[in-house]
């Protein structure tokens, strides 16, 4: 087995965690994101994981970390050195990019909207337009130059359902899928249309602004944990890449090494 890459994605709500070979994906896994975590806990729980799929974590000699949350990064860090024996690379400002960033304070932009679109941009060409579907659900601009423009940031799917369940006393809990009429018969499927349909309209408003905006026909991809629920269900997504993220990862790699 050839040295080997491994990238973790920390979002608040999840954390995807990925290795390469090269260019090829070998395994992935998605654990909880949870800043109570210790070094120890990650580091075990991240080895067990790569042997678990018959890979050796001996043979990682590279990592690279983008991190939403910040009590986690540092944790991730020391797991890195700890458990690896790796000084991790870690998507901040000042790494190497490809991309230039074209907004009012640069540094403010998020580690993980940055590395979709270098994916993207890599993967599709410009201009591009990265929806990820996570916590919060991000829309990005990159144009046809490779400049990210910025976008726009949204309630995640889930977190609107759960809003509602916590702020309106009789309203529950619900599983979020397409119902078969936007006309509820009970408070459940009336709760559903109203986050599903609403949640799509709110996608293709978004999509057709920022399109407007760019200027040219923009190719639409869609990322993240409910990307294939709405995406699906759109004709303004032209794509669907869940490794989306994992790839930029590979790549900052790639610009960095």
């Amino acid at each position: 087995m050839a040295s080997m890459i491994l990238v973790i994605d920390v979002g608040n709500t999840h954390t995807m965690i990925g290795v390469y070979e090269g260019e090829k994906l070998l395994n992935y896994w998605r654990i909880s994101t949870d800043p109570h975590k210790t070094e120890d806990e990650y580091g075990v729980l991240i080895k067990n994981l790569i042997s678990h799929s018959n890979l050796s974590p001996s043979d990682i000699n590279s990592l690279v970390i983008s991190c939403v949350v910040p009590p986690v990064s540092w944790v991730l860090k020391k797991m890195s050195l700890d458990y690896f024996k790796i000084s991790p690379l870690v998507v901040s400002p000042g790494i190497k990019t490809e991309i230039r960033i074209k907004t009012d304070n640069p540094k403010e932009v998020g580690a993980d909207r940055i590395v979709n679109a270098i994916a993207a941009y890599k993967l599709y060409g410009g201009p591009v337009i990265i929806v990820d579907f996570g916590t919060a659900t991000t829309f990005c601009a990159v144009n046809a130059e490779g400049v990210y423009l910025g976008g726009a940031i949204a309630p995640g799917i889930n977190i609107s359902a759960d809003a509602l369940a916590e702020k309106a006393a009789k309203l529950p809990e619900i599983e979020i899928i397409k119902p078969k009429n936007s006309i509820g018969s009970n408070t459940i499927s009336a709760m559903q249309s109203g986050i599903f349909f609403g949640y799509l309209g709110l996608t293709n408003e978004l999509i057709r602004r920022i399109k407007r905006e760019l200027g040219k026909e923009a190719l639409v991809v869609a990322t993240g944990g409910q990307a294939e629920l709405i995406a699906k269900e759109t004709k303004l997504i032209d794509k669907i890449n869940p490794f989306l993220t994992l790839e930029g990862l590979r790549l900052v790699y790639e610009m960095n090494k």
